[in-house]
């Protein structure tokens, strides 16, 4: 008897997590929960076109020369006196 019962129990648990799974957040087959919690129609597949190529020139960057002050050098990656 007591078999029995659990595969019961067991049949009516996965009956029931099937049915939820289709519910689709309490909406619905079709349907989806919106921002602000209101059920909204699922569309069909949105296409996106991919976009554009563009080619930019190439870009060229030239450091800027190191001045120190007056009595000072360049050394170890900064201005330091001699």
């Amino acid at each position: 008897m007591k078999y029995l019962f659990a595969a019961a129990m067991l049949a009516s648990a996965v009956v029931g997590f099937s049915e939820a799974a289709s519910a689709a957040q309490g909406c619905g087959p079709g349907w989806y929960r919106g921002p602000y919690g209101g059920c909204r129609p699922m569309r069909g597949a949105v296409v996106v076109r991919p976009a554009p190529v563009y080619v930019a020139p190439p870009v060229v960057v030239v450091p800027r020369a190191r001045v120190c002050p007056y009595g000072f050098r360049w050394y170890a990656g900064r201005c330091r006196p001699f």
